[in-house]
């Protein structure tokens, strides 16, 4: 077993040391001295009874049995060396996902489970983020981000189409009802995301009415906190589906039949960030588990 592990090592030597074009550059590049390299070179041929290189006044030129010897052996070391880099790394795969801990607890939650059980050499790291913009600078891998996915500080891909419409509570549907939408808007805030979205111009322009676009419009990052503002009563928001909880029990009402049919959510990557194995399982989890989605 010794001959074994020592052949294994002088073959991975010089299978280094072919691809420099002399002993010299080989060994400063192995850091070990020409006449280390040597050596080791004569034992393996010693043992191969073989010989693998022509020695000239400035380099070297493998013998036909040299070059054989690299062809043969360079692709079960690359192998080799692959599957022990899955290895090492199916044994503790961090991913680090953002998105907001609204999308994390009504849709994410109740089928992560499937996820863990199918990747059990995955730790996921989810991280709860009210502005899910610079997300490299925030250590994240991947995020899920609400909108329209036109955004160039990231990769992005579609992943689940989910339209908006504004909600309201009692007291907004009935000013609606009385005043209709336009005019309501006179009198109700509009509650936004964050301070350069979008969204209810997006709204405005689909449905074809001039809303109010008045300067006390709230600023709720957080969802979850966002669906509590409108129940409360302090005004109204562009929401989806996964709101229906609130809808079923009359706590949210929807105000028009307008919706953004192009909004949803979509996948997130840092420009500068690489896609590992992770990442790419949990991407293509979360794609087919929205094919089959259930609100």
């Amino acid at each position: 077993m010794a001959l074994r592990f020592k052949r294994h090592d002088s073959l991975r030597l010089f299978l280094e040391i072919a691809h420099h074009p002399s002993l010299s550059a080989a060994a400063e590049t192995l850091n070990m001295t020409k006449g280390a390299i040597s050596y080791q070179i004569k034992v393996l041929e010693d043992e191969l009874q073989t010989q693998l290189i022509h020695r000239k006044p400035r380099g070297f030129v493998l013998t036909h049995q040299g070059d054989a010897l690299v062809k043969a052996c360079q692709p079960q070391f690359t192998g080799l060396e692959d599957r022990l880099q899955d290895f090492v790394q199916s044994r503790d795969q961090v991913l680090t996902v953002g998105l907001s801990s609204y999308f994390a607890a009504r849709w994410l939650s109740p089928r992560l489970m499937n996820f863990m059980a199918q990747y059990p050499e995955i730790r996921l790291r989810l991280q709860p983020m009210t502005r899910l913009f610079d997300l490299e600078h925030q250590g994240v891998d991947i995020a899920i981000r609400w909108g329209n996915g036109k955004w160039d500080d990231a990769k992005v891909e579609p992943f689940l189409k989910m339209p908006a419409w504004p909600v309201g509570n009692h007291t907004a549907r009935n000013l609606v009802e009385s005043k209709g939408m336009e005019k309501a808007t006179r009198e109700l805030t509009l509650l936004r995301d964050h301070d350069d979205s979008d969204a209810w111009t997006d709204w405005a322009e689909t449905s074809g009415l001039q809303i109010n676009q008045r300067n006390d419009a709230l600023i709720v990052p957080d969802p979850n906190v966002r669906v509590q503002a409108v129940i409360d009563g302090q005004g109204v928001a562009l929401m989806d589906e996964l709101v229906a909880p609130e809808m079923r029990d009359g706590r949210l009402l929807r105000l028009s039949e307008f919706e953004l049919s192009k909004y949803g959510y979509f996948l997130v990557v840092p420009l500068g960030g690489q896609q590992n194995k992770a990442a790419s399982r949990f991407r293509d989890w979360l794609q087919i588990s929205a094919v089959h989605q259930e609100i």
